[in-house]
């Protein structure tokens, strides 16, 4: 079961924040409470044969807060999955977690705070050498825009990428970005714009290795998510640190992804990775989050 608790949570809109007048202040607070927060935590489980957690190991526990540490690891050891088979027998397994907690229901600088969300399967740092999976020859990753330099303004992009047979980007649309800079919201619309043109350019230009072997080998097409993160700080810094956004309007492919009505927590995806849609990957959690 997901375990929720209040903590204080600093949010430091005003480091992150675009300076605006003051005849733009009172636009710039209603933006405000649209804020969000989240964290992007990984580790280890080890998996009993029953489907039992028999151990985790948190990442860089040093650097997170001891209460969301011991929240996380208490809701992961109560966790349940479906055996792991080899030849239909039931054996031991680790994978790799990545999960993401988000705050919200902001109130006098006090948030609840949830496991929003889970992916299980190998390390987005680990080179990819499945032939069942899409994987990248080249991503050029897109320049800064220089107008968001200006103003230090940062967000993620998350992109919807539509691989054909030949490897190329046939689509891509972006499906939604978040913004951690705080403005009026023509600032943040102008951010937004900057930050999904740029990152749509640099797309059009990937290319990928279809996949050979596997069920979904013979597809016409491959659906993928990547984020595109534009922040001034390495992501190994901001490792076990609250992270505050204002979400933006999410948009669904004009083409059939498989996953409309079932994607969930995608505007938390840790950058760093490409994304399978409609792909299971890992161990099947059978304890709900919620």
């Amino acid at each position: 079961m997901r375990t929720s608790l209040f903590l204080a949570v600093a949010l430091a809109m005003g480091a992150g924040a675009v300076a605006f007048d003051s005849a733009q202040a009172q636009t710039a607070r209603e933006v405000r409470k649209q804020a969000e927060a989240s964290m992007t935590l990984s580790g280890v489980i080890d998996i009993g044969r029953e489907g039992q957690v028999e151990g985790f190991q948190l990442d860089h526990r040093d650097k997170v807060a001891v209460d969301v540490a011991a929240m996380v690891e208490g809701a992961v050891k109560s966790w349940r999955f479906e055996p792991v088979r080899v030849d239909g027998q039931p054996v031991a397994a680790r994978t790799y977690a990545q999960l993401r907690l988000l705050a919200s229901n902001l109130s006098d600088g006090t948030m609840q705070v949830r496991l929003a969300d889970a992916n299980f399967g190998k390390s987005p740092d680990a080179p990819a050498q499945s032939t069942n999976d899409v994987t990248a020859v080249r991503m050029r990753p897109p320049a800064f825009p220089a107008n968001a330099v200006a103003i230090r303004g940062q967000g993620q992009v998350m992109l919807l990428l539509r691989v054909g047979r030949d490897g190329k980007v046939a689509d891509v649309i972006a499906e939604q970005t978040n913004l951690t800079v705080v403005a009026p919201e023509r600032t943040m619309q102008m951010l937004r714009d900057a930050f999904a043109r740029t990152s749509i350019s640099a797309a059009r230009g990937w290319i990928f290795n279809p996949p050979t072997t596997g069920e979904d080998k013979d597809r016409e097409f491959w659906t993928l998510r990547v984020p595109v993160s534009y922040s001034f700080e390495p992501r190994e810094t901001r490792y076990g640190r609250w992270s505050a956004y204002i979400p933006g309007p999410r948009q669904k492919a004009p083409w059939k992804t498989g996953e409309d009505e079932k994607a969930t927590g995608t505007d938390l995806l840790p950058e760093g990775g490409v994304y399978m849609v409609g792909r299971d990957e890992g161990p099947r959690l059978l304890t709900p989050l919620g």
